[in-house]
């Protein structure tokens, strides 16, 4: 397909329009608790703002979009798991089969699984002690350029030197728990279509270390996608960090958003994401 036809292909591919929560420029380093702050201590110190914009449907190019081209990936795969809200059973059948997922999708010879994510949207769950986890709304990516290579060194440390000296990847693994989803699908930013300068270092504070992420700064060039009415048997792989320099993409910008095509008894959104560093020579 020459660059012409390519382009045409993406200034048909059917669309919604969706506000999409960016960081407001600050001066001061964004910080986010991950835990109930001491008192007196706001959960976060950055504001967001909304900005419309046109997220594409991605399955007429999901054969041509790449992890490394541009940062996420689509793939079928059905899982043998039957309760993914049972933590031992995620870690005994799903691990295994996410491991073999990335090693395949990315040609590294060794992956190694950190943790994973349920998230079950709720109404009023801020209001909620002990609510389950919520769908994200706010444009992030969940590791940068120094903390990558630091959750080799945190998760890793015996072998984390050695592992470094080859290239390191953060790939996330994320799918729909009950589908087709509907509600709070994810969004996924192509990663060549953002400036480094848009990525704002951010602590993520936890009760025994501070993690880094990145915040988003909008800008009208990024372009988004998202997979309309998403099946249990499909998942979404997601680069969020590459030590390489030279693919075009390192860091992919997501967020979770309201869709306005969805019905309005759409079953609440429920999903899984696991995350793993990914090793090549």
């Amino acid at each position: 397909m020459t660059l012409q036809e390519n382009l045409d292909v993406l200034a048909n591919l059917s669309h919604v329009v969706a506000d999409m929560n960016y960081l407001v420029p600050m001066v001061e380093r964004p910080r986010n608790y991950a835990y109930d702050p001491p008192a007196g201590v706001s959960r976060t110190n950055a504001e967001h703002e909304a900005h419309a914009v046109k997220i594409s449907d991605a399955r007429p190019i999901a054969g041509q979009v790449s992890l490394d081209a541009n940062g996420f990936s689509l793939i079928d795969h059905r899982s043998a798991v039957k309760d993914f809200f049972d933590d031992e059973e995620v870690r005994r059948v799903y691990y295994p089969e996410i491991e073999r997922i990335v090693k395949e999708a990315t040609g590294a010879y060794r992956v190694h699984i950190f943790d994973h994510t349920t998230r079950r949207r709720v109404p009023d769950a801020e209001s909620q002690a002990n609510a389950p986890r919520q769908p994200v709304r706010r444009v992030h990516i969940d590791h940068t350029a120094r903390s990558g290579p630091q959750r080799v060194r945190d998760l890793l440390p015996d072998e984390a030197e050695e592992l470094l000296k080859g290239r390191v990847q953060v790939v996330n693994v994320w799918r729909p728990i009950k589908g087709p989803l509907l509600d709070s699908p994810l969004a996924v930013c192509d990663a060549t279509s953002i400036r480094f300068e848009d990525l704002v270092p951010s602590d993520l504070v936890y009760q025994h270390r501070v993690g880094e992420t990145y915040s988003v700064k909008y800008s009208p060039d990024h372009r988004w996608y998202y997979v309309p009415r998403m099946r249990t048997d499909e998942a979404l792989l997601l680069k969020c960090s590459d030590t390489s320099a030279g693919v075009p993409a390192r860091f992919t910008p997501h967020s979770a958003f309201t869709d306005a095509t969805a019905p309005l008894d759409a079953p609440p959104r429920e999903s899984i994401e696991v995350r793993t560093l990914v090793f090549h020579r």
